[in-house]
């Protein structure tokens, strides 16, 4: 009797291989699938512009001073995010030409920086918190004061799969986030306008009369 079982379990033992090894075929297949997907998404310096009216930025500040490293970043000084995103605000935002002026200042909160981890299983996505203040100059108003904004960096395909503290470099990780704080804040301003009406033209004041 116990001869047979023993016998029942040697036949059986190949199917279990055969499909855990299907399982493990779905597994890379789905991770190759995504891989590919997040890596067509990534966002680019030069994409289209989005309809801001008559906005025209008059100055961009960008504040990281006080910008806190939160537990288990790579190690990292909120001065060396400085020209990062200056360099993202200003390529984005310096594109629009409108005929009203408005000032636009950005202050860094907090950042994460993914490190190293376990491929697949343990695999930390960078993130970054900002504050967002848009004033109008004209009216001397604030449009938006101290809106803030939480922002992952873009997943591609070595990233799905290793992480971004294996894929990308210290400084790659800051870029890649400037660049997304510079997209997020320029789409939601363009939707702050699409829905309130921030930068729609103003009616030229009627000339003087003798």
């Amino acid at each position: 009797m116990l001869l047979g079982i023993g016998n029942r379990a040697a036949i059986h033992r190949p199917k279990h291989r055969h499909i855990e090894t299907l399982s493990m075929i779905r597994l890379l297949f789905s991770l190759a699938c995504v891989s590919f997907l997040a890596a067509c998404g990534s966002t680019q310096l030069n994409e289209a512009p989005e309809d801001l009216g008559a906005f025209s930025a008059r100055v961009i500040h960008v504040y990281t001073d006080k910008a806190k490293q939160w537990p288990l970043s790579r190690s990292a000084e909120p001065s060396e995010w400085n020209a990062p995103m200056e360099n993202a605000m200003e390529t984005r935002l310096r594109r629009y030409e409108g005929g009203q002026e408005y000032d636009v200042a950005v202050s860094l909160e907090g950042y994460m920086l993914a490190p190293p981890g376990v491929p697949v299983l343990v695999n930390p996505k960078s993130v970054v918190v900002v504050n967002v203040f848009v004033y109008d100059v004209a009216n001397e108003t604030f449009l938006a004061k101290k809106q803030q904004m939480e922002i992952f960096e873009d997943t591609t395909g070595q990233s799905a799969i290793l992480g971004s503290g294996h894929s990308r470099t210290k400084e790659e990780q800051i870029a890649g986030l400037s660049l997304n704080i510079a997209d997020a804040i320029e789409e939601w301003i363009a939707e702050q306008h699409a829905e309130n009406g921030w930068f729609n033209a103003r009616a030229e004041p009627a000339p003087a009369t003798e």
